[in-house]
């Protein structure tokens, strides 16, 4: 192992440039995530008219992607130049926004297992008021139709959800083609059609209840995705698990080479 030499303390070059490594991928995949967000925002015409965004009522998941960019980019940037540079600040800034990244999903995974009641409303607040928004913005329409199409499902609870969209809502004042229908994504799959047909869903809630589930899924989202989560308990653990070791490994890198720069510093005082 080599170590830079000072007069009474050494700083190690192995855990500063392990450290260095590790938030190097942070800072290129935050550039990526930054880049993608804004080549988005870019072909929907945000970036010249950010009301776009402002009076959307839904989800942008293109602001979900710049946020978690900006978050990897700066903590990616801090740990980098801090490492390399030997700067206290920038490390600790680092370290203590980890520490409260990592608390904060502590945090939600066990207020999600107290408060399943409140956390189901909200979760169904949610859905809602993005199903308003669907028409609205391109990336949210998408979004809500892979969930669908993947889970199986459609609307929040059920396929009458989809009244709370003006262009599928089954009320007489409507006059959109779409009226009393669903999304193309709400269709049970045809295996004998190779092209999509995205009119599948027209209509469709005009008929009667009983002969829904012949053309549609009609178990909601919510209610897919609570089945969903037993079954794949262990990946899910998996996952949180791994994240978790990761930020605890960032945050040992971070706070062994404070301690030790701290140590040269006070050695050289002297």
């Amino acid at each position: 192992m080599h170590y830079y030499r000072y007069s009474n303390a050494e700083v190690s070059c192995w855990y500063k440039y392990l450290l260095f490594s590790y938030n190097i991928v942070f800072w290129l995949a935050g550039m990526a995530f930054l880049a993608a967000g804004l080549w988005a925002w870019s072909e929907k015409g945000v970036l010249s008219d950010l009301t776009k965004v402002t009076g959307l009522h839904g989800l942008d998941p293109v602001v979900l992607v710049l946020v978690v960019g900006i978050v990897m980019f700066t903590l990616g940037f801090a740990g980098c130049v801090g490492a390399l540079r030997e700067n206290i600040c920038l490390l600790k800034f680092f370290c203590g926004t980890i520490v409260l990244i990592f608390l904060l999903e502590v945090a939600v995974a066990v207020l999600a297992v107290l408060f399943q009641d409140w956390v189901r409303d909200k979760v169904k607040e949610f859905f809602e008021n993005n199903i308003k928004s669907y028409r609205d913005d391109i990336d949210l329409q998408n979004l809500i139709d892979s969930l669908q199409k993947i889970n199986h499902c459609c609307g929040a609870q059920g396929p009458d959800d989809w009244d709370f969209n003006i262009y599928f809502n089954c009320s007489s004042e409507s006059k959109s083609r779409e009226k009393c229908g669903v999304p193309f994504s709400c269709c049970v799959p045809d295996p004998a059609q190779k092209v999509v047909n995205t009119q599948c869903g027209y209509d469709v809630r005009k008929k009667s209840k009983s002969h829904w589930d012949d053309q549609i899924f009609i178990k909601g989202c919510i209610v897919a995705l609570e089945a969903w989560l037993p079954r794949n308990i262990y990946v899910v653990a998996g996952v949180f698990i791994a994240i978790s070791l990761l930020q605890i490994f960032g945050i040992f890198l971070a706070r062994t080479l404070i301690s030790d720069i701290e140590a040269v510093k006070a050695g050289n005082a002297f």
